[in-house]
């Protein structure tokens, strides 16, 4: 065996090295996808925890909805540009539009009060011609007999997936389907979280529960909703069909955007209630049947999920319209174009945010969210406080969106509490006061990075009634200076615990501070530097604030028994309507004497009488009125601190088209583009191997065999002598 001079290896190393870079073409060594994928209209995204729930009847989770929302059509949607929020058709030809009835049967004018109606029916026609996704729950021989609807146990675990089954089928999507979704919602087997509610409302949906409870008798298997009618849901045509509801509740239109509402074949249905299939994953919750523009290809929880372009799906215009401004920012440059505009979608599993971030960075994801590690390194703030992107994002081309949520985050009393709550001038100037102090401007700043908007009451901007500017202002906390909302001094807070008969934050009965109590929830070190923020914030009027910190079921149990003084809560909109914030202060609705959603147990006979009313208006000047109202009772009363309403801050590549965000839909993937060669061009860029280090690797190694080449060279010679 000989050793090769080291200059010869020095001269094949660099030829592998080189070898080696031609070979790996222009695609950068660390993408992690396929080098074919390079040039498609793919959107890739990740997921943090797998979906528990696909099947529209039980999910609820924004996990699940970014899946859902794509695979699944109700029958109305909501404009992706257009704000406010409206809803527009989806599947039916024109929204639908309640006719009301009184309890003799006699229709009704559309704006009949409320106590005369006792029945409203929601009439809904379908578009014609709408497929549903290939699936083998179609699939039929040609004498009509499914092929895969009377399968044994054996016969189903020879199937891992999907693909396994051959064949598969199709149908048109009829009215048909709609009701028998809405049977579903009374199934004593599936859950939904919206069965009690919706059983309020659809006629007959409990009693049509009980039904299938004594017709079920413990088996779990397939049960045929198609023999089973109720009032509340009938098929009037194979495109046409009713929903009847029990009161004027102009709040249901929302319901049927939801997945709740979706379309679900009877089909789908038998094929998942085989005996077997639950076992190899095969139900609804795992691979959903839809009729919208995408449907789930590969469903793998520990690695990624893939959403494909549905090959029966119809086609849908991009809107031609939309608010103020989007014409400008380019949200109409696909108008009238035909959607989805993305053929494929990878959501890849991603359970450290680092990770995901870096990522991001590399140009491997195409969208990001703005997380506390790396906030900083994502946005910086102006001279006038607003948000924008660091250099080093401005420089990769990246975009900030930001949206103020439909949401509230408050701190509220207990107004069933004899110190912080009730109607008395003492308890109410207590709470006034300290609506001054605690000042969440602050907050936002420290605790939320700038991400969230003080609220002036329970009604977040782009919801009908909020009301901007001078006009919206919170008199109670905020006084109108220089143009814009200034919160109060600390001297006008002191003055009204004075005016309570708590002269300096003491207690007139002991003479010592006055000790106030607020449940936590143990949240960790930032927690914890938030806790201690609010006990300086009561401080500042020399009131003591104990903190109990307890877990999230205990707390919940606190403030459900009405023992909590004072607590934070939240709401994310279910529908962009302000019923769905004002019935957080509907008496009726008290959590520790009705378990309704008033956490705080507020109750004003005036705001109730006004609220009845509201709920049941159109938008217009009418209703506009009855929340100003409504709004200024309880400002005055102050069962909350108003707190703040959250943002929401997303990143997206600048391949990434019309990333207009829509924080009440949840189907916007169609609405979506992908600028594949911008996007290859950047991660080539941004991905560029660094060879100079290997270089001086291959250097240094060689340098270092020199010596025992030469070492054993002259042994060889010394040998031959």
């Amino acid at each position: 065996m000989r050793f090769l001079p080291p200059t010869v290896l020095a001269t094949v190393c660099l030829v592998m090295l080189a070898a080696s870079i031609a070979g790996c073409g222009e695609q950068p060594w660390n993408d992690p996808y396929r080098a074919a994928d390079a040039g498609r209209a793919i959107f890739y995204g990740a997921f943090a925890e797998r979906p528990k729930h696909l099947d529209p009847v039980s999910s609820y989770s924004e996990n699940e909805a970014q899946f859902t929302g794509q695979i699944y059509e109700p029958v109305v949607q909501y404009h992706f540009l257009k704000r406010p929020y409206q809803l527009v058709p989806l599947t039916a030809t024109a929204l639908p539009e309640p006719r009301y009835y009184d309890k003799d049967g006699f229709e009704l004018p559309a704006d009949a009060p409320a106590e005369n109606v006792a029945q409203a029916v929601y009439r809904v026609t379908l578009k014609r011609g709408i497929l549903f996704q290939p699936h083998p729950a179609f699939a039929q021989r040609s004498d009509g007999r499914y092929y895969y609807h009377h399968l044994t146990r054996e016969e189903v675990a020879t199937r891992a997936t999907l693909a396994d089954f051959t064949h598969s089928g199709s149908r048109e999507l009829t009215a048909d389907d709609y009701v028998y979704e809405i049977k579903r919602l009374a199934h004593p087997h599936l859950h939904s979280p919206v069965a009690g509610l919706m059983g309020k409302y659809i006629k007959g949906l409990t009693a049509l529960a009980e039904r299938l409870r004594a017709a079920e008798g413990g088996n779990h298997g397939f049960v045929d909703l198609r023999k089973y009618d109720f009032d509340g849901a009938r098929v009037i045509d194979r495109y046409t069909f009713e929903i009847r509801i029990t009161e004027k509740y102009p709040q249901f239109r929302y319901w049927l955007a939801m997945s709740f509402f979706a379309p679900v074949p009877w089909e789908a249905d038998s094929f998942y209630a085989q005996p077997g299939m639950k076992e190899r994953n095969f139900t609804l919750d795992w691979y959903p049947v839809g009729t919208g523009p995408y449907m789930l290809t590969e469903n793998n929880p520990n690695r990624r999920m893939v959403l494909e372009r549905n090959p029966n799906f119809r086609g849908e215009p991009y809107p031609d319209r939309g608010a103020p401004g989007d014409a400008v920012a380019g949200m109409l440059r696909m108008a009238g174009k035909t959607m989805p505009f993305i053929d494929v979608a990878y959501y890849s599993l991603e359970k450290e945010e680092i990770p995901q971030w870096t990522k991001f960075l590399q140009g491997y994801y195409d969208v990001a969210a703005v997380l506390p590690d790396s906030f900083d390194q994502a946005i910086q703030f102006g001279m006038k406080g607003e948000a924008e992107l660091t250099p080093s994002m401005q420089d990769k081309g990246v975009k900030l969106v930001t949206a103020v949520e439909q949401a509230t985050s408050y701190m509220g009393f207990n107004m069933a509490d004899p110190v912080v709550g009730g109607d008395s001038e003492r308890a109410r100037l207590l709470r006034q006061s300290i609506a001054i102090a605690v000042d969440f401007e602050e907050l936002i700043s420290i605790f939320a990075n700038g991400r969230g908007v003080p609220a002036h009451g329970p009604i977040p901007p782009e919801i009908f009634g909020y009301r901007a500017g001078q006009s919206g202002i919170n008199p109670y906390v905020y006084e109108w200076r220089s143009g814009h909302a200034a919160r109060r001094s600390l001297d006008d807070a002191r003055a009204l615990l004075r005016e309570a008969g708590y002269a300096d934050g003491r207690d007139p009965a002991t003479g010592q501070p006055l000790t106030l109590y607020y449940e936590a929830i143990s949240g960790g070190p930032s927690g914890k530097a938030q806790l201690n923020w609010y006990r300086k914030q009561f401080e500042k009027l020399g009131l003591q604030l104990v903190i109990r910190v307890t877990d999230y079921n205990r707390f919940q149990e606190k403030v459900r028994e009405g023992t909590a003084q004072i607590f934070s809560w939240g709401w994310n909109a279910d529908y962009p309507d302000p019923e769905n914030f004002l019935f957080l202060l509907y008496g009726p609705n008290g959590k520790s004497k009705y378990g309704g959603e008033n956490a705080s147990n507020y109750h004003n006979e005036e705001f109730d009488q006004l609220y009845v009313r509201m709920r049941a208006l159109p938008n217009g000047a009418e209703r506009q009125r009855l929340i100003d109202r409504m709004v200024e009772i309880v400002r005055r009363d102050s069962p909350w601190l108003w707190g703040f309403h959250p943002m929401a801050y997303a990143l997206n590549h600048a391949w990434y088209g019309n990333s207009k965000p829509n924080l009440m839909a949840r189907n916007t993937l169609k609405y979506k583009t992908v600028d594949a060669d911008l996007r290859a061009r950047l991660q080539r860029e941004w991905n560029r191997p660094l060879l100079w280090p290997l270089a001086i690797v291959l250097l240094v190694l060689i340098g270092s065999v020199i010596p025992a080449w030469r070492s054993y060279r002259a042994r060889q010679r010394a040998t031959a002598r």
